[in-house]
């Protein structure tokens, strides 16, 4: 287990649990061994946090590429916060770069480990849920584990888009999860897209009736870098 995610659930699980102290609903459907990809809504930063502080499990957490390249002070703290974290890089542009994520993911996976993906690509803009991304169906059929659906509610009123610090206040959040869904019957698919595409719609389709959020068929726009001004 890496370094400072061994710290935080000893330091930052205990303190989100009580002060936030979250509603956990279908922790029974959480493998307790073997591999699985947890997949969820996506409405704020902090919506990682809350996962593992209530999941006894290490998880592997996919991260925008972005976290891993920042330059200065600031970047190397991005960067070993990341690392110590565990976490995945992801070439969110996709094409050959993109499959790192998947190389570094498999055998973590085979090997019995959990990795988070949250198939919006990119935080809710506006709370609603958009259509998913084919990743972590791929990855699910290509490792052969389950993908637990997550349902997160609340979690953008604690660390709103944009906002810097969590609210130190309590915020009702709840979190959900559903029977995972066993991908084998789609491994023999003709067309491991069209399986990848089935399943994710299946996916959304559950995480929605976790969260009760109005669906967008469409993909999310991605949040642009703020500009500086001369």
């Amino acid at each position: 287990m890496p370094v400072l995610y061994t710290i935080g659930m000893w330091t930052a699980a205990p303190a989100i649990r009580q002060l936030w102290r979250p509603k956990v609903e279908g922790l029974e459907h959480v493998p307790a061994t073997g591999g699985a990809i947890f997949c969820g809504n996506h409405i704020s930063v902090a919506d990682e946090f809350f996962l593992g502080a209530v999941i006894e499990r290490p998880i592997a957490f996919w991260a925008k590429e972005e976290y891993f390249e920042k330059t200065g002070i600031t970047g190397l703290l991005y960067k070993g916060l990341m690392n110590g974290l565990g976490a995945i890089p992801v070439h969110r542009a996709g094409g050959r770069a993109a499959l790192s994520a998947f190389d570094a993911a498999i055998p973590h996976l085979k090997n019995g480990g959990l990795v988070c993906v949250y198939p919006e690509g990119t935080r809710s803009p506006d709370g609603r849920l958009y259509r998913g991304r084919t990743g972590a169906a791929r990855l699910a059929l290509a490792a052969g584990v389950p993908i637990v659906p997550v349902g997160t509610i609340g979690t953008d009123k604690v660390q709103p888009i944009g906002q810097v610090l969590p609210t130190v206040r309590r915020v009702e959040v709840t979190i959900k999860f559903a029977k995972p869904i066993d991908v084998g019957e789609w491994q023999e698919a003709d067309s491991q897209s069209s399986a990848a595409r089935e399943v994710t719609d299946k996916l959304m389709s559950t995480i929605q009736s976790l969260t009760g959020q109005q669906y967008v068929a469409r993909y999310a726009p991605k949040r642009e870098s703020p500009k500086r001004e001369s």
